[in-house]
């Protein structure tokens, strides 16, 4: 066989299911080998849209899924979406062709150095040179890339090596187990948990593996101890517990740093530096102490000192914690400040419920009816822009994984591809996308592959005519901002052109029932609302008046 044969047989082993992309000449006996394989191929209309859903299918599973181009611009097409992946610890495999090696010395057509390129944004990036090593490239790559924390690789296929025979078989899939700690440092935690007076738990982006959350939850049902998530944590506890102190990583003051600020000790459980750093909420000083429960040791900063690092299993963790509760009793807490800033979080998320004005909607009105519409397994993706901010904000969750934000590389434009893996991963939930018209036209051409999959999923799109974060960055800075408008199209002619269900809404009271009517659709639907960012600046002046304690 040849040794594009065997580099499909070998994915085929690795369990992929999925290859999205944009072929090109160069992987052209990849494409004729796949073609007979149980991986499906799912062809995009661009190759950052093929990385996003390859990104977001391995958010959703914790298993990679390929992003396919070819060289050049095929491979620089897909770099930004890789790199999203890989600072959003998602598991993904990007595969791109190569010229042949007999001219990769000189200058020549679309050749470049696409391995040296993805190195800073992947775990590994490598180069088939020999036929005979694809096992155990592919092996190295799959395990490397859902290792916790999980991340991208690269795997390139030069097209000479690719029709070069190939002798060799799959090396069999074997899963390792993760190593726990020592009971000596968890029983340091104990301590630690056992002299506390007011405790309080963020949440990152480890604490939403099934079984991290399932023993987090377990911990908290019996403390009451408050957890506060990142945007990329949401749903490691249920919004509708008393202990879910909602969402950290704003970038402003908000009425959960008081709690930040009167804790005696802060456990972070699963926590990513790369979404919110520690100089944003390590603000108790010498009187708060710090926990550190992750998969890996603390990522070396002058504002995080944990006093005590748990570094293991996540879930693990967690239930040596929880089996020294169960020894020694439920520690009693002060947790009266934590009640007190939840009702005054959920009093803000009420606030607009029920507007009924006409024009313009505002941010917090179209998320509570968007969380009104949808169930507590369905999932909600959000690119990056001002709708981002009220979505992490606002947003809540009842599990994990229902709400997808990027907040590590923090690219826009990953939406509207994202909702199509989501449905090809969970085609039994509704899926909507939220992004503004700057986020969602950035890959608007996926739209005709989410049509031609006749995929039944929803985007909402908030229209503004600009840039709104960017405004609203400048604004809070400079008390101004650039000139950042754009024109947008038809909305509901972008809608039939596509073969989308379209819909305008153009007045608060409306926007329920258009969200009913479009998730009840069968196929794509687009709703576009005209959004009312004049809201932007007042949430900044309303959380800078929030005072400590009040």
């Amino acid at each position: 066989m040849k040794t594009s044969d065997l580099l499909v047989k070998c994915l085929e082993n690795e369990g992929i299911e999925y290859i999205f992309g944009v072929p090109g000449e160069e992987n052209a006996d990849f494409m004729m080998s796949l073609e007979n394989s149980s991986i499906r191929f799912v062809l995009t209309r661009h190759e950052q849209g093929a990385a996003f859903m390859a990104e977001v299918y391995g958010r959703l599973t914790g298993n990679p899924a390929g992003c396919l181009g070819t060289l050049g611009p095929g491979a620089t097409n897909l770099l930004t979406g890789v790199a999203d992946a890989n600072m959003d610890r998602a598991p993904l495999l990007c595969l791109t062709g190569q010229g042949s090696t007999r001219r990769a010395h000189k200058e020549s057509h679309q050749i470049m150095d696409v391995v040296g390129m993805f190195a800073p944004v992947t775990k590994w990036s490598v180069q088939i040179t020999e036929p005979d090593s694809v096992p155990e490239i592919v092996r190295k790559a799959v395990r490397t890339a859902r290792r916790e924390k999980p991340g991208a690789v690269l795997i390139e296929l030069p097209e000479n090596i690719a029709k070069e025979a190939a002798d060799e078989a799959p090396i069999p899939v074997r899963r390792f187990r993760r190593a726990v700690p020592a009971d000596k440092i968890v029983d340091q935690a104990w301590d630690l948990l056992k002299a506390a007076k007011s405790p309080v738990i963020i949440a990152g982006n480890g604490a939403i593996r099934r079984r991290a959350s399932n023993m987090l939850r377990e911990f908290c049902e019996q403390t009451g101890v408050g957890v506060m998530c990142t945007f990329m944590g949401k749903g490691a506890v249920d919004m509708d517990a008393d202990y879910s102190l909602y969402t950290i990583g704003l970038g402003q003051r908000d009425h959960i740093v008081d709690v930040l600020e009167q804790a005696d000790l802060v456990i972070t459980l699963g926590y990513d530096m790369v979404e919110y750093p520690p100089a944003k909420w390590n603000l108790g000083g010498d009187q708060s102490k710090v926990i550190h429960i992750d998969f890996e040791p603390a990522e070396i900063d002058r504002d995080y000192d944990p006093d005590v690092e748990i570094v293991g299993d996540l879930a693990h963790s967690m239930w040596m914690i929880n089996q020294r509760m169960q020894r020694d009793g439920v520690p009693k807490y002060d947790l009266d400040l934590q009640r007190n800033v939840r009702a005054r979080m959920q009093a803000e998320f009420e606030e607009h419920a029920n507007d009924d004005t006409e024009g313009l909607i505002r941010p917090q009105k179209a998320i509570w009816d968007v969380r009104q519409a949808m169930g507590p397994h369905d999932v909600v993706l959000s690119g990056v822009g001002a709708h981002k901010m009220w979505t992490a904000r606002y947003y809540q969750c009842h599990e994990p994984n229902t709400c997808l934000i990027p907040n590590g590389f923090c690219s826009m434009g990953m939406p509207l591809p994202g909702v199509i893996a989501a449905h090809l991963v969970n085609p039994e939930r509704k899926v909507l996308g939220i992004a503004g018209d700057g986020d969602f036209m950035m890959n608007v051409q996926e739209m005709e592959t989410a049509a031609r999959l006749n995929a039944d999923v929803n985007m909402l799109v908030w229209v503004d005519g600009g840039y709104g974060l960017i405004a609203w960055k400048q604004s809070d800075e400079f008390k101004r901002h650039t000139d950042l408008a754009f024109g947008n199209p038809d909305w509901l002619g972008l809608a039939e052109a596509y073969g989308w269900h379209g819909q305008f809404v153009e007045n608060a009271r409306d926007l329920k029932g258009a969200l009913d009517s479009a998730l009840a659709h069968k196929g794509p639907s687009l709703i576009a609302i005209p959004i009312d960012y004049r809201e932007n600046q007042l949430l900044t002046e309303r959380l800078g008046k929030i005072q400590v304690n009040n």
